[in-house]
């Protein structure tokens, strides 16, 4: 293996190692917000207004975190490159000629 194509495979590794962990981060966020939200439903008591407080603090500061997590995740993933347009391209001609050569066989 080249050197090149070592420093690709392990710059590939090191963005899907981050692209994972963005996911898991994701994942308890969700489950976090689902559990706020839900405490925000029930509570009650002389405390309410300090664990409102706090809870929406909590959702409004994680909120940003994902936010620049996942920016700093797919920053260089735009979704419509000039390569991904010429992938699809192909795959539609390649798609096309497939279905031409079937109607004769």
């Amino acid at each position: 293996m080249h050197s090149k194509d070592k420093e690709r495979l392990l710059k590939a590794q090191k963005r899907v190692r981050h692209l994972k962990l963005f996911y898991i981060h994701f994942a308890g966020y969700l489950v976090v917000v689902a559990l706020l939200l839900y405490n925000l439903y029930i509570v009650e008591g002389a405390y309410k207004n300090n664990i409102i407080s706090l809870n929406l603090s909590v959702l409004v500061l994680w909120t940003v975190a994902i936010l620049l997590h996942a920016w700093k995740v797919f920053k260089e993933n735009k979704v419509f490159k000039k390569s991904w347009e010429d992938k699809k391209m192909a795959s539609y001609l390649a798609e096309e000629e497939i279905e031409e050569t079937k109607m004769w066989e």
